[in-house]
């Protein structure tokens, strides 16, 4: 079997410091021509969106896709909600999961596989403030250790 071709254009980073991520699936994005291009270029930014589900379809809200430079009248609008495609049954579970207190489903990743624009979509609870600080303190810790190791390999 060949190997799948990858290309990341956005990240969101946040996500995993401000949610805990419980289930991470793989959506495909419902995009026009011109911001399929403005994509290919890597001019996409899911810092601000957000994922809602409405009449058993789902959006992504707040994604901002950059105008393509020589697209002119065939732009869209850079903000404007897009398509998210799942399996009917997939949505299902999700919205019942979300129904649940704290549960929200975020984008965590936009990419190109095998020619096609995808988003890994993550179903996230909220963290409280001392969850980030133990976070914190965990990285902190692991950077200490990796550098004491370091040093003593050097020597």
């Amino acid at each position: 079997m060949a190997k799948e071709s990858q290309k990341l254009v956005a990240n969101n980073k946040k996500v995993f410091h401000d949610y805990f991520v419980e289930e991470q699936l793989e959506a495909g994005l419902v995009l026009h021509g011109t911001e399929v291009k403005s994509l290919r270029m890597g001019k996409c930014s899911i810092k601000e969106a957000f994922i809602q589900i409405d009449q058993g379809e789902m959006y992504v809200y707040g994604m901002h896709i950059s105008p393509y430079e020589k697209g002119n009248l065939f732009n869209r609008d850079p903000l404007r909600t897009r398509k998210l495609l799942l399996h009917k049954a997939q949505i299902n579970k999700l919205a019942g999961r979300c129904r649940e207190k704290g549960y929200t489903i975020m984008p965590i990743q936009v990419y190109f596989k095998d020619g096609r624009a995808k988003m890994e979509i993550g179903l996230c609870r909220g963290k409280k403030l001392y969850d980030k600080r133990q976070d914190i303190a965990k990285r902190d810790q692991r950077r200490e250790v990796e550098k004491e190791f370091k040093v003593k390999n050097l020597q």
